[in-house]
């Protein structure tokens, strides 16, 4: 199995709760993420098969981190903006192959590309 070096985190939130999600992830060494304005399109079955009301309007929070910190960030947001909090949020991780522009990645290694 290949390791990865980065994975990107996507937290699907109600709208207003990205700040809370952006405050969890900060706290385990994330350093910044994009917030997307989304409407979801879930159904009343699945409002009654969980037992909670669906606000349409969200917001996704996609946040770019080293693969160590992931599953350390995912059990925050789990605890800060899950299901049974208000922000009732969902979160998943997907491994990113390559990166670039981040600060860790130096210059150097793009001029020898050229």
């Amino acid at each position: 199995m290949k390791s990865y070096k980065h994975e990107v985190i996507m937290c699907i939130v109600n709208s207003g709760f990205s700040e809370a999600v952006m405050d969890a992830a900060r706290e385990l060494g994330a350093r910044g993420g994009t917030v997307i304005r989304g409407r979801g399109t879930a159904n009343l079955e699945a409002e009654k098969l969980y037992g909670i009301a669906i606000q349409p309007e969200k917001e996704i929070v996609m946040i770019l981190v080293e693969s160590s910190l992931k599953n350390d960030i995912l059990h925050a947001l789990y605890k800060a903006v899950g299901l049974n909090t208000p922000g009732q949020g969902i979160a998943f991780a997907m491994p990113v192959e390559d990166a670039v522009g981040l600060n860790a990645t130096p210059i150097e290694e793009f001029k020898n590309e050229e």
